[in-house]
């Protein structure tokens, strides 16, 4: 993605009140954004018609996708008064293509033996990620969970041996091979598998209301289903498994099916 200088049109802290009541937001409004929020309790949020989970303090987080349309539109329904609509401005990104030789073509065009497990894969995936955990972790806020070098962005599109390939939805971290991999935020563990045949190493780490980190191509995995996780704790070490040409941490987050930039939350990585 081309870097530009979006300070003041991206960063979001705005605030929408009226009379005691308020709705507070902070993040990018951006493709690939995530956004968290804050309400009065007891207030119901809707984005574009769906009802978003609300803490019980009022807490609550969204994201957008990739390709998001340029508005969305946000409801506050705040107890004992009329709906409140706010129109969100969403800006558009301009993604890079990568062009990538050397992938063993097993991975770039995966021999019919193998459809079976890498259906497995997904499955296992998609059941890690139904869950809607009604906690707020997310509100911990967020940190790198491995530093290095950043070698691959959110939103940009590789070709593998000359073959396009889906865009890439994560932001890739290079370093050595044993470099350890913390969990950024709280979260609860769905998904630890060692070996999943293009990922490789796989940790999901679940933050509630929808929102969840996945960690790929691990090379030791030692967090197990079930953890619950403060930030900074281990989940294991960074690899080169599944489909990589080296070493590196793919961190990936989703909201629900949306797929958004972890890049958005954490800022520059840290010298």
């Amino acid at each position: 993605m081309r870097l530009i200088s979006l300070m003041f049109v991206l960063l979001l802290q705005a605030t929408v009140a009226r009379g005691e009541e308020a709705v507070s937001l902070k993040g990018q409004l951006i493709q690939g954004g995530i956004i968290t929020g804050k309400t009065a309790p007891g207030s119901q949020i809707l984005l574009d018609g769906q009802a978003l989970r609300v803490s019980a303090v009022g807490d609550f987080v969204f994201g957008f996708d990739r390709d998001a349309e340029p508005q969305a539109l946000l409801t506050v329904i705040a107890p004992g008064q009329a709906p409140l609509i706010q129109k969100l401005e969403i800006a558009r990104r301009d993604y890079d293509i990568q062009k990538i030789e050397g992938v063993e073509q097993k991975y770039v065009s995966p021999p019919k033996e193998v459809t079976e497990r890498i259906s497995r894969d997904a499955q296992l995936v998609a059941a890690a990620r139904k869950d809607d955990i009604d906690k707020p972790m997310f509100v911990s806020g967020f940190v790198w969970p491995a530093q290095g070098r950043i070698s691959g962005v959110y939103g940009s599109q590789r070709v593998f041996n000359g073959v396009p390939k889906r865009p890439h939805y994560g932001v890739d971290v290079a370093a050595p091979v044993g470099t350890p991999v913390l969990a950024p935020a709280e979260g609860i563990v769905t998904l630890a598998e060692a070996d999943l045949y293009y990922s490789g190493g796989t940790v999901i780490l679940d933050h509630g209301h929808g929102l969840s980190s996945s960690f790929l191509h691990m090379d030791s995995v030692t967090a197990k289903v079930g953890d619950h996780l403060t930030q900074g704790d281990q989940l294991g070490t960074l690899g080169a498994t599944g489909r990589v040409t080296g070493p590196h941490l793919d961190w990936r987050m989703n909201w629900f099916e949306q797929r958004v930039d972890p890049q958005t939350l954490v800022g520059a990585m840290p010298q």
